[in-house]
């Protein structure tokens, strides 16, 4: 009875573990804002993004208040301002910002986002800070005044998806739980254990194995999301970023995990040769 108690609290353990620790990395790298923006702030450093990002966010600047005669003035400022933006000294502030807001704007309650008027897809940004940098340049080289946006709204990925948001700021905090819960369920298959050594060993053979399938879950389920078309290029580029930049802070995560797991397996045929050297001794 003991044996089989351990046997099942071993595998209940693993089983957990194996969701646990994705679903905190989730609500610490997506679900929480600070997380989310020190995961994707590296994306601002990208040239190519950066490019594409400021030359969308300068397009939107509205120019309706300059006089038409000052129009063949405003537009060479405008490229002008969309190629120096990244090297203005509040590019930092004003990218950090975006992110900030388009992290709020994502997982909003619905019905709030709805009124405030936010976008519905999964991860909306809001380019507005970089905007207003943009506008204050311009505004600041040619003394003409300029009225930037409240929310300048880049959608990334499909109406659909914001389900997926609504469900990770849901169920990704449980992961805490679930991780208490593998815990003592290793904890009692020791104690419950005639040999420890054995639960050592599946520990550590589980959290081998539980690595290996994430981390081809994290192949899979990039490959999926990169063939999914936004229609929208820098979404597109921001979308492949991102995801990059996830898996490669995942993978620590996992490798972790693997050399946790290989330590536990070491640590149960130590300590099965220790038991077998203990007993013979004693003959």
């Amino acid at each position: 009875m003991r044996t089989f108690v351990s046997a099942l609290a071993t595998v209940l353990g693993i089983l957990l573990a194996a969701v646990a620790v994705p679903a905190i990395w989730v609500d610490r790298n997506i679900v929480q804002e600070d997380g989310f923006v020190h995961l994707a702030a590296p994306l601002g450093k990208d040239p190519e993004f950066q490019r594409k990002l400021a030359a969308a966010a300068v397009g939107t600047i509205d120019t309706g208040s300059v006089p038409g005669f000052l129009s063949g003035l405003v537009e060479p400022m405008l490229e002008k301002a969309a190629e120096s933006l990244t090297g203005l000294p509040g590019y930092p502030a004003a990218w950090e910002e975006t992110l900030r807001r388009s992290h709020r704007l994502s997982f909003a309650d619905p019905a709030a986002a709805l009124q405030d008027g936010a976008s519905a897809s999964s991860l909306t940004l809001d380019v507005a800070p970089l905007v207003a940098l943009g506008s204050e340049e311009i505004s600041r080289a040619t003394r003409l005044p300029l009225n930037p946006p409240e929310q300048t709204l880049i959608n990334v990925g499909q109406p659909a998806q914001r389900e997926w948001t609504e469900r990770l700021a849901t169920y990704a905090p449980m992961g805490y739980v679930l991780a208490i819960g593998s815990a003592v369920a290793f904890l009692l298959a020791l104690v419950a254990a005639r040999r420890r050594w054995t639960v050592l060993v599946a520990a550590g053979l589980g959290g081998l194995l539980v690595a290996g399938l994430w981390g081809f879950g994290v192949q899979l389920g990039s490959s999926r999301a990169q063939a999914t078309d936004t229609g929208n290029a820098i979404a597109n580029m921001f979308r492949d970023e991102f995801l990059a930049a996830a898996g490669a802070d995942f993978q620590s995560w996992i490798a972790t995990t693997a050399v946790a797991g290989g330590v536990l397996a070491a640590a149960g045929i130590v300590t099965l040769f220790a038991a077998r050297k203990r007993s013979g001794a004693s003959r």
